[in-house]
């Protein structure tokens, strides 16, 4: 039998679509090639986002900002010496963006303007670091990507 070339094209149209098939239809249904949202209430923290803006415009009329340094034990996050340790309330969200059995949320517990992140709470690689934290009556937002 013999094949023209118009047929030949139709032919490799119909491989071609049934090999991409094939992949979006494994890509969908298995369950190793998750499709989580980033975060598991993503739609109530996107309305949240605007205070999220303000607290960091706040954060920059600061005298001094939070820094951070990696130290044997861990990671050192430093608030501001001007402020007073005891009226410094909030929390502490670490974010690992490749896997979330891997986050946690510690809430702030100062000694000498500094909070220890324990290094066994920590593996390699990227975090996303996000320091709630209120003094008096003002918010401050502190946001930070770090490759620990």
């Amino acid at each position: 039998m013999k094949i023209n070339w118009g047929t030949a094209i139709v032919i490799a149209f119909v491989c071609f679509i049934s090999f991409i098939m094939y992949f979006v239809i494994t890509m969908t249904t298995d369950s190793k090639y998750g499709h989580d949202l980033v975060v598991e209430d993503y739609y109530g923290q996107e309305l949240q986002f605007q205070s999220e803006i303000d607290n960091q415009e706040h954060a920059k009329t600061l005298k001094e900002d939070i820094t951070w340094k990696k130290t044997n034990d861990g990671i050192v996050i430093t608030f501001p010496e001007d402020k007073d340790i005891n009226l410094v309330k909030g929390k502490v969200f670490l974010y690992r963006p490749s896997n979330k059995q891997f986050d946690f949320e510690i809430p702030i517990s100062l000694s000498n303007h500094n909070l220890l992140i324990p290094d066994k709470r920590l593996l390699d690689g990227r975090w996303n670091i996000k320091v709630d934290w209120k003094y008096n009556t003002n918010s401050y937002l502190y946001k930070t990507e770090i490759n620990y």
